[in-house]
């Protein structure tokens, strides 16, 4: 089949076979295929659809587009992990610490944030010194080192993603799901962990807000991962409100610290011991999820979590007294409180007025290569089913400039609705979708 014959029969509603989709993969890739026969193709898929066996296919030829990484040096169980993104998302820098001191090797290619959504890259530079850019060699040695390391993703690897995801983001096919998933995991099966746990976020801060396309979007990634041979779990979890109660790069740093001390708060430190649990059965490094919760939480009880943080920022080149003392984080010059306009309880907080309010201050970006205050953000102090008194604080602005202080807390006032009587609640964990 050539191009033609292809973007035809998955406009027709034809399965493609593995083939077809390689030879276009590949086309596409080295700039033998057009742009507009890619655009037109990616628009029948966004239509049309894709079985799991196309999707599987479509995935696995994304990753044979380029280099893949050698993990046979690590010495360990690799594992990794993978979020859809949301607002106050921290749970690699908590989870990472915690698996690593249960003896997990996690490894990690992250990204940068992008809109409301923040990025894991952007939070570890709030920590002075620590190196993002690391080559192959020097990604092995730090997981050996430290059982963890994070960095962003090399040139190299998955190029077709990075072609497929432009022409995506200017043709109005980004939401589709076997699209969403295959980027997803394409990259994840090029970072070689057999072992993957997906936090699949829901609600009005998540890129996929209503809980059946999460499903959805969780069952096409962990077939992917089962056709691949790989073993993967998606978490389904709230992103209705922020997650923890910092949103911004070095004010989540700091909650991750202390939520490593066992002094986070309640959500996020679920969040990363449920994450936590399904990936050391998934690595086979414990027989059931309630011995691996246990033996989770007394990593933290122990010091052994925050010694593995402290251990995994040094390799990295960051400070490690900054793990001691968090002041030394970038601090904003600017505090400004949001007060309760009225009494009640918190019925609901916007997720995403609060991620809005963080790009307005400058912690997020608008575009690709817009840069970032690292120092800015939002600190909650009432979250939903709290009570409030009137002109109590709800939040506060850290800020470095006085006008854009004033924008975000006023978006940050209108994410939040108060109402007599009790809240109703959302789970914090929707499902979890396993291959078993």
């Amino acid at each position: 089949m050539n191009p033609y014959e292809i973007i035809k029969a998955k406009r027709d509603g034809q399965e493609l076979d593995g083939d077809a989709i390689r030879r276009f993969v590949q086309g596409f890739t080295r700039g033998e295929i057009p742009d507009y026969q890619a655009a037109a193709w990616l628009m029948a898929v966004y239509f049309r659809g894709m079985t799991d066996r196309e999707t599987t296919d479509l995935t696995l030829a994304m990753v044979d587009s380029g280099a893949t990484l050698d993990l046979t040096g690590i010495g360990g169980p690799v594992v990794d992990k993978h979020s859809t993104g949301g607002v106050g998302d921290k749970t690699t820098l908590v989870l990472g610490p915690l698996v690593a001191a249960c003896g997990l090797k996690l490894l990690k290619l992250s990204g940068r944030g992008l809109g409301h959504t923040g990025g894991t890259l952007d939070k570890l530079e709030a920590i002075p010194g620590f190196r993002t850019a690391l080559d192959r060699e020097a990604l092995v040695a730090v997981v050996n080192r430290a059982g963890m390391a994070v960095a962003g993703q090399t040139a190299d690897l998955v190029p077709a993603d990075g072609k497929l995801y432009a022409l995506r983001d200017v043709t109005a096919t980004v939401d589709s799901v076997p699209l969403i998933a295959s980027s997803i995991m394409s990259k994840k099966l090029a970072a070689g962990a057999p072992s993957i746990v997906l936090d699949v976020k829901t609600g009005s801060g998540a890129f996929v807000p209503d809980l059946e396309g999460a499903r959805n979007l969780a069952r096409a990634m962990v077939a992917i991962g089962r056709r691949a041979g790989r073993r993967v779990e998606a978490v389904i979890s709230d992103m209705d409100q922020p997650l923890g109660l910092a949103a911004g790069n070095a004010l989540e740093v700091a909650e991750a610290i202390a939520c490593l001390a066992g002094q986070g708060p309640e959500d996020l430190q679920e969040l990363c011991l449920t994450l936590g649990s399904r990936l050391m059965v998934l690595a086979g490094a414990a027989p059931t999820h309630t011995e691996a919760r246990g033996r989770l939480e007394e990593a933290v009880r122990s010091g052994r979590a925050l010694q593995a943080f402290r251990t995994f920022v040094e390799a990295q080149g960051g400070d490690p007294r900054a793990v001691d003392d968090p002041a030394r984080l970038p601090r904003a010059p600017i505090r400004l409180a949001v007060p309760a306009p009225a009494g009640g309880t918190v019925h609901r907080l916007d997720a995403l007025a609060v991620g809005q309010a963080c790009v307005v201050l400058g912690a997020g970006r608008r575009k690709k290569g817009d840069p970032v205050d690292l120092a800015v953000g939002v600190v909650l102090h009432k979250k939903v089913g709290d009570p409030v008194r009137p002109g109590e604080p709800l939040a506060t602005v850290h800020a470095s400039h006085h006008e854009r202080a004033e924008q975000a807390a006023a978006r940050v006032a209108g994410a939040y609705r108060l109402a007599a009587g009790r809240a109703p609640r959302r789970p914090l964990i929707h499902d979890i979708v396993s291959d078993g």
